[in-house]
């Protein structure tokens, strides 16, 4: 017989475990570098560029396609990587709650 009470408590528990689990994105960070570490970029797990660091070197008129090339760079590697901690982070917050089936496509909710 299908149990409505415990699915549903199921529910709320998972409901809770992904709310705590999405707050916690916005304490991890995540740094990348590009053209040898004179452009770094910090994001966190909810996908936010935090800082950007470009070396004074860089600063110069006649490199600013360069400078703009290195930025790009440097900030896509940290949006994925952040990407990549948030779906661990939240993926150990949910273990067991979901049952693994292929193809099924979290990403929606945050994971």
């Amino acid at each position: 017989m299908f149990d409505m009470m415990g699915m549903m408590g199921k529910v709320k528990e998972m409901q809770a475990k992904m709310k705590e689990a999405q707050e916690n994105l916005k304490h991890i960070t995540v740094s990348a570098e590009a053209g040898g570490g004179m452009v770094k970029a910090t994001a966190n797990g909810e996908k936010r560029i935090l800082k950007i660091e470009i070396d004074d070197n860089l600063l110069k008129p006649e490199d600013r396609e360069m400078l703009s090339d290195l930025v790009v760079a440097a900030v896509n590697k940290a949006l994925a990587d952040a990407g990549e901690k948030a779906q661990e982070e939240l993926k150990k917050h949910t273990s067991g709650m979901l049952p693994n089936i292929p193809g099924l496509d979290l990403s929606g909710f945050g994971l």
